[in-house]
C-alpha cells in the first residue's frame, strides 16, 4: 500500500469514528480521534500489527475499540488525552499569541482601509464622507472608544484635524496605495498619542479605559485563581500518590482501583504542568505591565516638559513622542489580550479534571486516608543527610556518571529525564509518578539525566538502566498520555510504531553504526575565489599604469632617410710660429637629391 493510500484509509477510519461518536451524542474533534487511533494500535493488549495491510475485520475492531474509549465517561485517562489535545490546539507562545491577534485585527480592518485607499472622491460631499471614514479607521485601529459614540468621534476628529486637516485630502488622494496605508497608520498613532496626552491633562480621553489600573487588578486576580487551582490539583495528587504507595505495599484497599488511581494521578500531574505554564505567563505579564507603567510615566513627564504652556510646538518634537505614547498603550492592550486568553484556557482546563474528582471525592477517599502519612512534593524534595546521598565511589560503571549539587555547575538547570519524576519508581511500580529529589544525586547515562527519590532507587536503577528505560516505554504504551507528560517522543522515535515481536514487545529499529573519519586540508583554497581580485588601491593603480603602457608604447626603432650632417674642420693645428692659425670649415653633408 502506498503512502497516499495509507493516509486515505486512516482519514476514512477517523471520519467513521467521529460520525459514530456523534450518533451516540458525543462530539469529538478529528485531532482527538487521530490520537486515540494511535493509542489503541500502540497498546500491546489490542494485538495490532500494521506491518501488514489491515483487513476489514482489523479496521472494524479498531473503530470499535476507539469508539468505546471515546465514549467512556469515567476514564481519567481519556480526560487527560482531551486536556492535552485542547492545550496543544489553543495554547502557544506569547509572541505567537500577539502575532495572531494583530493579524486578526488587520484582517478586520482591511475592508475599511480598502474603502479609503480605493476612494476616488471628487465632490465636497464625497471628500467629507472620506474624512469620516478615516476617523472611523483611526478609532477602530487604536481601540480607544467606539466609532458609534458621538463624543468619541468628535474628540478623535478634533485630534485628527490638528495634524491632518481636511484640506490635505487632495495630497492624500495623489499618493499610491502603499503610501496611503502607511500614512493612515502614522495618523492613527499620532491621534492616539494626542488623545492619551489630553486624557492625562484632564482635557479629554472620552471612551478611553484606564488599562494600567485594570491590569493592576486583573493580574493579581488571575494569579490567585491559578494558585487556587494549583493547590486543589496538588492536594489530589498527594492523596493519590500516598494511596497508590500504600497499595503497592500489599495493603489492598477494598473498593479502590489502582489502575484508576494511577490514571487520576497522571491527570493531576498533567493539569499541574499546564497550570505552571499559565502561571509563568501571568508572571511575565505582570512584569511587562510594570515596565510599561514606568515607561508611560516617563513619556508623559517628557511630553509635559516639551509642551508646557506653549501655544505652538514644532511637530518634529512632539509627533515622535505621541507615536511612542501610542506604542506603549498598544503594549497595555496586548497584555489585556494575553491575560484574557490565559484566563479562558485556565477555565477550559477545569472540566477535564472533574472525572476523577467525582470518582474519588472526599467522601469516597476519607475512610482510606485515615492514619495515612500524606507527603507533599516539598517533603519529598527537601535536602537529605550526607549518608542518604549517592556516593560516586560506591557505584562506578561504564557510561554512568554521578552529579551532585556541590560538584556540578548550574545543577539546578539540568534537564531531568521524565520531567523530574523518579525513574526507578516509574518503572518498578508501573507508571507511578513520584517526584525525584535531585539532592540525592543525578545519574548521567547516554546524554540523559535521571533523578531518584531515594539512594536505594538510584543504585537499583544504575545496575541496569536500559532495562528500566524499556519498562517505562512499555508502561507508556498502556497509558499514551504519558508520552507527552514525560516527553518521551525521542525515546519512541527509535521504535517501530505499532508493530510487535513474538514476545509481545515492541521491536526496536536496528541502528547501523560504522567507524568514519574526516580530514581538513592544511591549506585548502576554495574554488570560488577569484585569484585576480585585488583590494589594494595602489596595486590597482600600478596595474592600470602597466596596462596603459602596454597599449601605447612600441619596441621598434623608427627613423627617416634624411642625410646625416657631416662637417670637417681644417687648420686647427696651426701653420707654425711665423704663420697665424686659420681654421677652415668644410661641409661634407651629401645633398638630399644625391641620396
Amino acid at each position: 500500500m502506498s503512502r497516499a493510500q495509507a493516509e486515505s484509509v486512516i482519514k476514512n477510519i477517523i471520519r467513521e469514528i467521529s460520525q459514530e461518536c456523534a450518533t451516540k451524542g458525543q462530539a469529538v474533534s478529528e485531532t482527538l480521534v487521530a490520537f486515540m487511533v494511535k493509542a489503541v494500535v500502540l497498546d500491546p493488549a489490542n494485538e495490532f500489527n500494521v506491518d501488514r495491510t489491515l483487513t476489514k475485520d482489523d479496521v472494524q475492531k479498531l473503530i470499535r475499540l476507539c469508539v468505546e474509549r471515546l465514549m467512556d465517561t469515567q476514564s481519567p485517562s481519556l480526560d487527560t488525552v482531551k486536556m492535552q489535545v485542547y492545550f496543544d490546539m489553543n495554547y502557544t507562545t506569547r509572541s505567537d499569541f500577539l502575532e495572531e491577534h494583530r493579524r486578526v485585527l488587520e484582517s478586520r480592518l482591511q475592508p475599511v482601509v480598502r474603502e479609503i485607499t480605493d476612494s476616488r472622491a471628487r465632490t465636497r460631499e464625497e471628500l467629507e464622507s472620506l474624512y469620516r471614514k478615516i476617523v472611523s479607521a483611526v478609532l477602530l485601529r487604536s481601540g480607544l472608544g467606539s466609532p458609534t459614540d458621538i463624543a468619541v468621534v468628535r474628540e478623535a476628529t478634533a485630534a485628527l484635524q490638528s495634524v491632518f486637516p481636511q484640506t490635505e485630502l487632495g495630497s492624500f488622494m495623489s499618493l499610491i496605495k502603499r503610501d496611503k496605508e502607511r500614512q493612515l497608520l502614522e495618523l492613527t498613532m499620532i491621534v492616539t498619542g494626542i488623545r492619551l496626552f489630553n486624557k492625562e491633562c484632564g482635557k479629554g480621553g472620552e471612551g478611553i479605559d484606564d488599562l494600567p489600573a485594570i491590569l493592576n487588578e486583573a493580574v493579581p486576580a488571575t494569579t490567585q485563581s491559578v494558585d487556587a487551582e494549583m493547590q486543589r490539583t496538588l492536594r489530589n495528587a498527594f492523596r493519590y500518590t500516598a494511596l497508590i504507595e500504600e497499595m503497592h505495599k500489599n495493603r489492598s484497599r477494598e473498593g479502590l482501583s489502582m489502575q484508576l488511581l494511577k490514571e487520576a494521578l497522571i491527570n493531576t500531574r498533567q493539569h499541574q504542568a499546564f497550570l505552571q505554564i499559565i502561571l509563568n505567563d501571568v508572571i511575565s505579564c505582570a512584569q511587562q505591565v510594570e515596565l510599561l507603567e514606568n515607561q508611560l510615566a516617563a513619556r508623559m513627564e517628557q511630553l509635559q516638559a516639551t509642551v508646557q504652556s506653549k501655544t505652538a510646538v514644532p511637530t518634529a518634537q512632539v509627533y515622535p513622542q505621541f507615536i511612542h505614547l501610542a506604542q506603549l498603550w498598544s503594549g497595555f492592550q496586548d497584555e489585556m489580550v494575553l491575560l484574557s486568553v490565559l484566563s479562558n484556557i485556565l477555565a477550559s482546563l477545569e472540566p477535564f479534571t472533574r472525572g476523577h474528582s467525582e470518582l474519588f471525592s472526599d467522601e469516597v477517599l476519607q475512610p482510606y486516608l485515615q492514619n495515612l502519612n500524606i507527603l507533599t512534593d516539598d517533603d519529598r524534595t527537601k535536602p537529605v543527610a550526607p549518608e542518604e546521598r549517592v556516593n560516586p565511589k560506591d557505584y562506578k560503571a561504564e557510561a554512568r556518571e554521578w552529579l551532585l549539587p556541590e560538584t556540578t555547575k548550574n545543577f539546578h538547570k539540568i534537564p531531568f529525564q521524565y520531567k523530574g519524576y523518579c525513574a526507578y519508581i516509574l518503572a518498578k511500580y508501573d507508571r507511578l509518578l513520584v517526584p525525584a529529589n535531585p539532592d540525592i544525586g543525578v545519574m548521567q547515562f547516554r546524554d540523559h539525566y535521571y533523578a531518584f527519590s531515594s539512594q536505594e532507587a538510584a543504585y537499583e536503577f544504575a545496575q541496569n538502566p536500559q532495562e528500566f528505560i524499556q519498562m517505562i516505554a512499555e508502561g507508556a504504551k498502556k497509558s499514551p498520555e504519558l508520552i507527552q507528560l514525560l516527553e518521551l517522543h525521542t525515546q519512541f522515535s527509535t521504535i517501530t510504531p505499532y508493530s510487535q515481536g513474538r514476545d509481545g514487545k515492541m521491536v526496536e529499529k536496528p541502528v547501523t553504526k560504522c567507524d568514519t573519519g574526516t580530514q581538513t586540508d592544511t591549506h585548502f583554497m576554495e574554488s570560488n575565489i577569484v585569484k585576480s581580485y585585488e583590494w589594494n588601491e595602489w596595486e590597482l593603480r600600478r596595474k592600470a599604469i602597466r596596462l596603459v603602457e602596454n597599449e601605447t608604447q612600441t619596441k621598434m626603432d623608427g627613423y627617416s632617410n634624411v642625410p646625416k650632417p657631416q662637417v670637417f674642420l681644417a687648420g686647427l693645428r696651426g701653420g707654425g710660429m711665423s704663420e697665424p692659425t686659420v681654421m677652415t670649415k668644410v661641409d661634407l653633408t651629401i645633398d638630399v637629391d644625391q641620396t
